[in-house]
């Protein structure tokens, strides 16, 4: 299942291209979100702490002792954090299959070629860290409301630290429903990380899935020639639709353009299938980022810079 550190990567990922430097690694991020959250929760453990002192020491001042207590240091739980100098490499070869999972129409996902019709299903299970994956960014308006920005991922398992760095930048600068997102967006972002599992064999009942817990991956012939598309798991809840409508958004996402009426008649007689799959979406906001990745420069963490 995606984590926030895995998110926290994703935007360190996108950080550090605007910055010309070096991300820190995967594992680097995931143990220093950690020790974050857990020096978070020391300090008010601490704090606690200090307000039961404060009042003992109330107490003893009424009993006219007047004694001085000793006082006790606490250091800062930064200080404990290990700096270590650790950093990926970069790299320009971006996974060749992959797809938008998002609820955006698309201008159409094309007609699927051998190569991206086949999902590794049996490599999911070689490695607890190797993921068919998404990443999706989204802007977050002044009022709260959300609009997608970019989300592209793939079918095929990626070793995890190489698939959430790719698709970090794939989806933020080559979705080619948007512009590339510049660093001035960099503090409405929020970002969302899917890690897909229990992949279905493919059906060809376009209604054998359960809202808000299946995403679906459909392939289908239309005017001689073959179309697919997906939507994540928490597509269709998001938007409110029914299994129809999804179908209905699917297929067009995918380059039909009947009309609703007829989308049944269409799949069956384009030999529609479909694909099953899960994942929770898992997302932070760039505040939440911001602050863990300001204390880690006050740690003394620092990243390479590049060439």
């Amino acid at each position: 299942m995606a984590t926030q550190a895995h998110c926290a990567y994703a935007f360190e990922c996108l950080a550090a291209s605007f910055e010309h430097r070096q991300p820190l690694g995967l594992a680097h991020v995931e143990e220093l979100w950690e020790q974050y959250h857990a020096s978070d929760a020391e300090d008010a453990g601490d704090e606690n702490e200090d307000h039961v002192d404060q009042e003992v020491d109330g107490e003893m001042g009424d009993a006219g002792a007047g004694a001085e207590q000793p006082a006790t240091a606490r250091p800062a739980a930064i200080s404990r954090l290990l700096n270590k100098n650790s950093a990926t490499s970069s790299s320009s070869s971006l996974p060749s299959t992959r797809s938008t999972g998002s609820s955006t129409p698309s201008r159409g996902s094309g007609p699927e070629t051998p190569a991206s019709s086949r999902s590794s299903l049996s490599s999911v299970g070689r490695g607890r860290r190797e993921h068919p994956l998404f990443v999706t960014w989204n802007t977050l308006s002044k009022n709260g409301h959300k609009s997608l920005r970019g989300c592209i991922g793939t079918f095929e398992a990626q070793e995890l630290e190489h698939g959430l760095r790719s698709y970090a930048l794939t989806s933020a600068f080559e979705d080619t429903r948007f512009p590339p997102i510049s660093s001035s967006e960099l503090p409405s972002l929020s970002n969302h990380v899917t890690l897909l599992t229990n992949f279905s064999q493919p059906t060809k009942d376009p209604l054998d899935w359960t809202l808000g817990k299946h995403g679906l991956r459909i392939s289908f012939s239309y005017q001689g020639r073959r179309y697919g598309s997906t939507y994540l798991p928490d597509v269709a809840k998001e938007q409110g639709w029914t299994k129809e409508e999804t179908l209905v958004s699917l297929m067009r996402k995918g380059g039909w353009n009947g009309s609703s009426s007829s989308w049944m008649r269409t799949w069956r007689d384009g030999r529609g299938e479909i694909v099953r799959y899960e994942g929770k979406q898992v997302g932070l906001h760039y505040p939440e980022w911001r602050e863990w990745r300001e204390w880690v420069d006050k740690a003394g963490v620092k990243s390479k810079a590049l060439n």
